[in-house]
Formats: structure tokens, sequence, C-alpha cells
């Protein structure tokens, strides 16, 4: 089993910035493919980005392209959502989420092994 804890939500205004983390434990030798999506009230959980296992593929929802970055560091068994220009519509919850293969483009909801707990980011002024 892999646990996955976000960090890093938060009430920020728009055009602000916030940084989540993800730290991943447990067996975390079988994680692959990590990234996030995020749930907004009343919607479906939707993806994000998501980053391979070695950090040089990256993918990302159209609607975060040129605003949010996705990195990680495998010594720390963990991955970041840099989150700039923030706007209105990007309140959700944020989940982390893992695969146990690598692979990173059109990720399904159904596909992902492990989540997180989610972290709740809101913009408003």
């Amino acid at each position: 089993q892999v646990q996955l804890v976000e960090s890093g939500g938060g009430l920020v205004q728009p055009g602000g910035s916030l940084r989540l983390s993800c730290v991943a434990s447990g067996r975390t030798g079988s994680t692959y493919a990590m990234g996030w999506f995020r749930q907004a009230p009343g919607k479906e959980r939707e993806f994000v980005a998501a980053i391979s296992q070695n950090g040089i593929i990256t993918s990302y929802t159209d609607p975060v392209k040129g605003r949010f970055t996705i990195s990680r560091d495998n010594a720390k068994d963990t991955v970041y959502l840099q989150m700039n220009s923030l706007k209105s519509e990007d309140t959700a919850v944020y989940y982390c989420a893992a695969r146990t293969i690598n692979v990173i483009y059109n990720w399904r909801r159904e596909d992902i092994n492990y989540w997180g707990q989610g972290t709740q980011v809101t913009v408003s002024s």
C-alpha cells in the first residue's frame, strides 16, 4: 500500500499563487506516475496534471496550461503543484494521485491506484 498526504492548500486572492505538496509513504517503489485531480462543488473530479516517474514528461489539462507546474523530488517521495495566476474557477479540493504504471496521458479516475485525502484551495477576494 501507498499513502499520499497533501498539504499547502488555503485561501488566496485571484492572481495569487499556492504550492501544493504530496508526500508518498509505504511501498513507494510501486509508484510510478503521479499527479493531481481536483473536484469543485457539484462537479465531477477532473484531471489537472501528471508527471512521469523520472520527472521529465508532464501533462496538463488545458485550463491550467501556462499557469500550473507539476514537479517531483524522488529523493523525498514528494510531488508538487505550483499554481500561479489563480482564478476563482480553480477553487476546488485538490487530490494527489498515483499510478503503478508509468503512463501520464489520458488519466481517468478509474485509472488511479492511490489517492490522497485532498486539500482545499479557495480563490476569492
